[in-house]
């Protein structure tokens, strides 16, 4: 019995040992650490990325925000300006850095535009390669891009240029997610031959966009026909809206026009609660997609280059030593045929223009103290390691 007098109960049923618990101490354990998650939006000025932002995760991340003019624009380079947010829901903590990317094609020439971009995730990836090799790795803070939502433009026929050269860029790095934005200055059809040429155009350049999982075998069915729908919506055609309109006695999020109203939260409408949906049900997918195939790229790679100069550094001093026993040889043959000529020539010296080496004999001391620094000790102890 405990010291309170109350039995202490231990499960003594035929057949059990208690694995089935596991999980449990896995979700209380992740519950109590909480979750860390970090969202990149990249596209051009105007498209609605903060909007949406706020719009999903119900929250104020840019309360005031400085929008340049168009000629402050000419020459502006992209910024990288993460915001992080403590969200709560249910006892369960998320930690959540959204990274924003101002500047992304306002400039005239944005040919190099997301060199910004890459070498910040690069970035982060060095900052976990560092952490990780370090000493203390119980406490590392995860700042990788997990996900990537590219806003492509809705006034158009297609991808730009810029975006299939974005998306090369960097489908190797993050998992990339395209997002149609402003989806209700498109009618139904419209949006559906958008959402086609786009793909087409995707997979005609050879651009990797993230992959939802297929669902196992053992899921339930409700759950195999959401991720059917999730795969069939992309690119998801979203509307994002901060502002509550009251409509038949509630209260919606949505866009008021003067033909009637858009309701963000309307699958009908458009793709807001598909994306919400996908980003929530996957997010540890992505997560290990970021961990499993992006990072150890990067990895693999930097240690490669890490090796590079090593390999380099051994075969410079093996040159250099090569040119030091050359040097070497040389001046001892100039001793000793200087040694020679004083022999036959007992006093002084004096080289004769027809001698082949002409004016060596008064350099004679520089050459003993260039003879005494190449057989230095360490020199002689660099050769024999």
């Amino acid at each position: 019995m405990s010291q309170s007098g109350e039995k202490v109960k231990f499960s003594d049923a035929a057949g059990y040992v208690g694995f089935a618990n596991l999980p449990n101490q896995v979700h209380r354990k992740s519950v109590k650490k909480g979750f860390e998650f970090t969202l990149m939006v990249v596209g051009e000025s105007g498209l609605g990325k903060s909007t949406l932002i706020n719009s999903l995760f119900l929250t104020d991340l840019y309360p005031e925000r400085y929008i340049p003019g168009a000629a402050e624009k000419i020459e502006r380079t992209v910024q990288i300006e993460a915001s992080t947010v403590e969200i709560e829901e249910r006892g369960v903590k998320l930690r959540l850095t959204v990274v924003d990317t101002p500047g992304y094609g306002d400039a005239i020439n944005s040919q190099d535009c997301f060199r910004t971009i890459i070498q910040y995730i690069d970035n982060q990836f060095e900052r976990y390669l560092h952490d990780e090799s370090g000493l203390n790795r119980r406490h590392i803070i995860d700042n990788r891009v997990h996900c990537c939502f590219y806003f492509i433009s809705p006034f158009g026929h297609g991808l730009k240029p810029l975006d299939v050269e974005f998306m090369k860029a960097l489908h190797g790095k993050v998992n990339i997610v395209p997002v149609i934005a402003k989806a209700d200055t498109l009618t139904l059809k419209e949006r559906e031959r958008l959402k086609r040429r786009v793909l087409d155009e995707i997979s005609e350049h050879g651009i990797r966009i993230y992959q939802l999982p297929d669902a196992d075998s053992d899921e339930d069915e409700e759950f195999k026909e959401q991720t059917r729908v999730l795969k069939a919506s992309i690119p998801f055609a979203v509307i994002g809206s901060n502002q509550l309109i009251e409509v038949k006695g509630k209260k919606i999020r949505g866009r008021l026009y003067p033909w009637g109203v858009v309701e963000v939260e309307n699958p009908e409408h458009n793709d807001f609660l598909k994306l919400r949906t996908m980003l929530v049900t996957h997010m540890q997918d992505l997560q290990e997609v970021t961990q499993d195939l992006h990072y150890e790229n990067f990895r693999s790679e930097r240690l490669k280059r890490t090796g590079k100069p090593v390999e380099e550094e051994v075969v410079d001093k093996d040159r250099i030593l090569q040119q030091k026993e050359a040097e070497l040889r040389r001046m001892q043959e100039m001793i000793a045929q200087m040694q020679a000529q004083m022999r036959m020539k007992p006093g002084i010296f004096i080289a004769q223009p027809s001698d082949c080496c002409c004016h060596k004999a008064l350099y004679y001391p520089f050459v003993l103290m260039k003879v005494r620094r190449l057989l230095s000790p360490s020199l002689v102890t660099r050769r024999n390691c």
